[in-house]
């Protein structure tokens, strides 16, 4: 199928990159839905092309319907909104149509002057966009589209309340789209109280996704995946890797570990700001950086072409996190390698991955790292005398009973 099947304007057509020939699945389903007006909602794996799936629609409505501030999309982090508003700019500097991203890290002011120019688009954070209503700086009444991108995300950070502030504030009559990777029973009933009878689009293209990444999980001791991570970047001299780690402490110190062995690293984390953190990014997309070290806070908002390898330094307790992390690679139709270093602390974390994503994932060793940690029992390690050492402790209530006794 091509886009000019799609009900979508020769003019925006015409406006596509070269690029873009064939419309995704997600695409091909939603966008029809979108122009008649209807409201969405929409479960698809990142990657699959949602952006433009709800961003071509906004971008015709913007050219048939001139009208400032007209279409809201909100994402749940800084990254993503970044990302959403410079694909969408690809196209909409070609039609004379204008998005700003509205997102925290950035001078409030200046984008105050950028919203009193009536964009036609606007792409924000829960945080920011509240901030900007609670004081007035535009006016809302003209929103006749809602974009929710990311909605499970936005609930798992704890955004809904700013999502559902946010809502109060426009327009009752609008049309509200819901794009989500998953779809967990709260999020259901969410919908529910926000979509007014639906389209239902799900994709089933994990399989596919998942079937361009090639995943290879280690069994690794804990105190050797440093060493082993090391070894693995040198040893195939990827160019580019994306590795993840669950702690911003933890990030910074593997950095400095990789960075000290020789490798080209920098660390990506919520304690950067904004000006580190689109530097930091920029350096990685553009090779001056080879190694890239993330917490999970951007696992959705890193959109790097042809990233080829993802590497889990530390499995996340989330099977969905799991499934986000390395849906950065194998993208738009590419492959990709996802490596895990897992260590036995973590076997848990991998049996609930398995049973989410129905895959075997078998764990391998890893040439030249020997297992030699074991499996915890889960029973203390504490000696039965220690533990009546500690009750008699307890009993003590005197500080002379603390002192040992007199040497004659």
């Amino acid at each position: 199928m091509l886009f000019t099947t799609l009900p979508l304007s020769p003019q925006l057509v015409t406006a596509l990159p070269t690029t873009f020939s064939n419309p995704t699945e997600i695409q091909t389903l939603a966008i029809p839905a979108i122009i008649n007006q209807r409201d969405v909602l929409a479960i698809a794996q990142t990657g699959s092309g949602k952006t433009l799936a709800y961003g071509l629609p906004l971008l015709q409505q913007a050219v048939e319907k001139p009208s400032p501030i007209s279409a809201l999309v909100l994402v749940p982090t800084r990254e993503l909104a970044m990302q959403v508003d410079e694909s969408l700019g690809l196209i909409a500097n070609n039609l004379h149509v204008t998005s700003v991203c509205l997102c925290g890290g950035v001078d409030k002011e200046q984008q105050k002057a950028v919203l009193a120019t009536g964009p036609q688009i606007l792409v924000a954070t829960p945080g920011r966009l509240l901030d900007l209503l609670s004081e007035n700086t535009f006016d809302a009444s003209n929103i006749s589209t809602l974009v929710l991108d990311e909605a499970d995300r936005m609930l798992d950070m704890g955004f809904w309340n700013d999502v559902q502030r946010i809502i109060e504030m426009l327009p009752i009559q609008r049309q509200t789209l819901m794009f989500s990777a998953t779809f967990p029973d709260v999020l259901a009933n969410k919908a529910k109280a926000l979509l007014d009878s639906p389209e239902f689009i799900q994709v089933q293209n994990t399989d596919i996704q998942v079937n361009a990444i090639t995943e290879k999980l280690y069994l690794v001791n804990k105190g050797s995946k440093t060493k082993a991570l090391i070894d693995q970047i040198k040893k195939y001299n990827w160019q580019q890797v994306l590795v993840f780690i669950s702690s911003k402490d933890n990030a910074d110190a593997l950095c400095k570990k990789l960075n000290k062995a020789g490798l080209c690293v920098a660390a990506l984390h919520g304690n950067k700001n904004q000006a580190e953190r689109e530097a930091t990014l920029k350096q990685f997309k553009e090779h001056e950086v080879n190694v890239l070290i993330a917490t999970d806070l951007l696992a959705r908002g890193i959109d790097v072409e042809n990233l080829p390898v993802v590497i889990n330094i530390d499995l996340p307790s989330s099977a969905e996190v799991y499934v986000h992390r390395i849906g950065r690679t194998a993208r738009a139709g590419k492959s990709g390698i996802a490596m895990s270093l897992v260590c036995h602390g973590e076997t848990e974390y991998l049996e609930a991955i398995r049973k989410a994503t129905q895959r075997a994932l078998p764990l391998n060793e890893l040439d030249g790292f020997p297992v030699t940690d074991k499996p915890s029992t889960g029973e203390s390690k504490r000696a039965p005398r220690d533990k009546k050492a500690n009750r008699r402790t307890n009993q003590k209530k005197s500080i002379k009973q603390f002192q040992g006794k007199a040497k004659r």
